[in-house]
């Protein structure tokens, strides 16, 4: 299954950025609460804080970890947006996991992809207080 994973990649160029608002497609971007507000409680939910969210060992270990998590899927357009949003809470696991995309499966495997991820984050703060975070997480894959 990682061998797979890994020749996809070799064929696939995949792009990950953290915390990106704006995209080019008909995917929501962060500000579009009301998809959000549909689908998970968003409660004293904040998209900016002193101190961020942080992934134990950091973010290239939040990507190797979701690359490994992540099913491998037949990916028949030569471009995927997808965004996968998630909240971060204060004792630091992730809750509420949603993802919008171009691609209907795509989205539904990096939803499953951030829910196997069974670990505890450092939460971000405000005022040295732990405060739930909305984060999001845009994932592009292009055919070259």
């Amino acid at each position: 299954m990682k061998k797979s994973f890994f020749f996809l990649i070799a064929f696939l160029g995949i792009t990950v950025f953290g915390q990106k608002a704006e995209t080019k497609t008909g995917t929501p971007t962060i500000t579009d609460y009301t998809f959000l507000k549909s689908k998970m409680k968003m409660d004293d939910v904040v998209t900016k804080a002193d101190k961020a969210p942080e992934f134990p060992g950091g973010m290239e270990a939040f990507h190797r970890k979701f690359a490994e998590n992540m099913d491998i899927i037949d990916v028949k357009t030569n471009k995927i947006n997808t965004r996968v949003y998630f909240i971060v809470e204060k004792n630091g696991y992730v809750r509420y996991v949603t993802a919008t995309g171009d691609d209907k499966k795509h989205s539904a495997a990096a939803e499953t992809a951030i829910r196997r991820m069974f670990v505890k984050w450092k939460p971000a703060t405000v005022n040295n207080e732990p405060v739930r975070y909305l984060y999001t997480f845009p994932l592009s894959l292009k055919k070259y």
